[in-house]
């Protein structure tokens, strides 16, 4: 696997059979996930906002067709922050923001990094030292603590394997994403690969995104599963068995997601709907309904399709299998 800010899908098709598949599910619709944006219809209907992603679209000849918004056309990024109030954020600005939750949560400042002021701008300072934990907390308690980034884009909050606003390459000691965190911590305390692995399975399980925009959303899923890959090899010399990268590309499958956040359903699934049915004369009946919620800006009320997320750590009623299926809005 490369270590540039740009993953091919290519690469990934080649490389890791069945992965680009599972990355591109939807487990709310049961289908793939959509483009959802207008950037791409140029190419064909295929490529229409409502049409799904499929991996022969992306792959092949097509295989650069998504690309991170540093490497976008400067219009393109325009029109995208203009019409879907896309913006990117520095990793400094991450980091900081990232810093207050663990001082939240550790009690205290400056555990994994110390932020710094230079003449070029904020930059951060790492902390070599190995990371000490409360003493009513353990290193365990972090990575299964619970985080989720809304309108996560390319997830840069989760995973800051580049500045999404100059695309440098960040090495993996210096990045500062919440799941790069655990992932530091887990590469401290864990030698053994099936404690790794098992350990790297509850940070990932634990940590949620949500995107508007597929192409984003998969390049955020794929920036996730990268990560794995290469912490993996720096713990232990070598990539991890194809199941482990399957496997952890499932559970991102999951807990990154394709939804409005503002209504809690899939993009556009709201609206005014047509059925029409017999009654019991035999005469056909036609009945219009509209979107109570879109109306009545109630997340509750919406017609359109609720998102669906796994809770990894309780049983699902109808499989019996861990990995409870519960409506996103349920939570809120």
């Amino acid at each position: 696997m490369q270590t540039e800010i740009v993953i091919l899908e290519n690469e990934i098709h080649k490389q890791y059979p069945d992965v680009l598949n599972i990355l591109l599910k939807d487990h709310t619709t049961q289908k793939n996930i959509f483009w959802a944006t207008d950037n791409y219809e140029q190419l064909g209907e295929s490529y229409h906002f409502e049409a799904q992603i499929l991996p022969e679209l992306i792959t092949g000849e097509n295989g650069n067709i998504i690309m991170p918004r540093v490497q976008k056309d400067k219009l393109l990024q325009q029109t995208r922050s203009k019409d879907m109030a896309e913006v990117y954020t520095p990793s400094w600005i991450c980091n900081a923001q990232n810093n207050l939750i663990d001082k939240a949560w550790f009690g205290k400042e400056n555990v994994f990094n110390s932020e710094v002021e230079k003449s070029k701008g904020y930059k951060w300072t790492i902390n070599k030292d190995k990371i000490i934990f409360p003493e009513n907390k353990t290193w365990k308690d972090y990575i299964r603590d619970t985080r989720l980034e809304i309108a996560c884009g390319e997830a840069p909050y989760i995973t800051s394997r580049y500045d999404t606003t100059t695309g440098k390459f960040i090495p993996i000691k210096k990045r500062v994403g919440i799941l790069d965190r655990k992932l530091r911590v887990i590469n401290e305390n864990v030698q053994n690969s099936g404690e790794w692995l098992e350990a790297a399975q509850a940070a990932f399980k634990n940590t949620y995104a949500y995107e508007w925009q597929g192409d984003s959303l998969l390049i955020a899923r794929e920036a996730m599963l990268v990560t794995f890959i290469e912490n993996y090899k720096q713990q232990f010399g070598k990539e991890p068995l194809l199941k482990s990268i399957q496997f952890i590309a499932y559970i991102i499958s999951w807990n990154v997601w394709q939804m409005d956040g503002l209504k809690g359903v899939i993009p556009n699934s709201c609206g005014h709907k047509t059925e029409i049915s017999l009654n019991h004369f035999g005469e056909t009946e036609t009945k219009h309904t509209f979107c109570e919620g879109c109306e009545k800006e109630n997340i509750y009320k919406h017609n359109g399709t609720y998102c669906l997320i796994k809770d990894w750590s309780n049983k699902d009623i109808e499989t019996g299998k861990k990995g409870r299926r519960i409506r996103f809005v349920d939570l809120i």
